[in-house]
């Protein structure tokens, strides 16, 4: 999702254009979903907490902003090869805070944590694109910022939304789930000095085996209990921009594997 210039923000903001954005979301979902949403009593009843999620379709982010009742801040990219272009007014609307491919990206990780310090709730797509419908280990700014931060994190599965707009050119609405698991962590709370570079792996795959649970078993990807699922995900790790800084970023199409 791409939006706003990155700063030390305050919360809560925009409330006013988010509110009219999660009521036409909600519009949408209604048109092209049957939605079954389960585990709302999982969140906590306040913040700071971290909410993750699997990431197979552009809508993933829509729908979170829809049905979690908070108003939360997103991390994303300026530049969303996955979606529309169409699409691209609706992150700089909700305020999305900027991650630039080929940097490190400090001031998005700087507001993030803020938005937490002041008590907030932030959510992430750690996979970082929606390239592949199947999971995937998370990048590293997910686990470096849920160490520093040392808040709960809230897991949510999502399964269906890849096949929204198929059925809808069938003129089916598409059954969609949204799980959302326990709170768990902090995580790393352990570690004496700075994390290594295993570490934030090992934090990485902690968060994206709690997510493999809320979701089909056919997609858990690296996190499956099936070698077979897990050999038929090789390839699918590698980050398409891996090589790209921002501006060199193309349009593609997630593929299945």
């Amino acid at each position: 999702m791409a939006g706003t210039s990155n700063r030390k923000i305050r919360i809560p903001r925009r409330r006013g254009i988010r509110w009219v954005l999660r009521v036409l979301a909600n519009l949408a979902l209604l048109l092209l979903t049957r939605l079954t949403v389960t585990g709302l009593d999982n969140l906590p009843k306040k913040g700071p907490f971290i909410i993750i999620a699997n990431h197979f379709s552009f809508v993933d982010p829509v729908l979170i902003m829809s049905k979690i009742p908070y108003w939360m801040e997103f991390i994303g990219g300026t530049i969303n090869p996955g979606a529309p272009t169409w699409t691209a007014f609706i992150p700089k609307l909700w305020g999305v805070l900027n991650v630039f491919r080929g940097s490190a990206s400090r001031d998005a990780l700087l507001s993030a944590q803020s938005v937490l310090e002041q008590g907030g709730v932030l959510c992430i797509m750690p996979e970082g694109g929606n390239w592949a419908h199947v999971l995937r280990p998370a990048r590293p700014g997910t686990a470096f910022l849920a160490h520093r931060v040392q808040v709960p994190i809230v897991p949510v599965g999502f399964i269906g939304l890849e096949d929204i707009f198929h059925n809808f050119r069938l003129f089916h609405r598409a059954p969609i789930e949204m799980n959302i698991g326990r709170p768990f962590g902090p995580l790393g709370a352990e570690i004496d000095g700075r994390p290594s570079k295993e570490d934030y792996d090992e934090m990485g795959h902690i968060m994206m085996r709690q997510i493999a649970e809320l979701i089909r078993p056919a997609q858990r990807g690296f996190y499956s209990d099936d070698p077979a699922i897990r050999e038929a995900a090789r390839g699918t790790e590698i980050w398409p921009w891996e090589e790209k800084r921002e501006g060199e970023v193309e349009k593609f199409r997630s593929k299945a594997r």
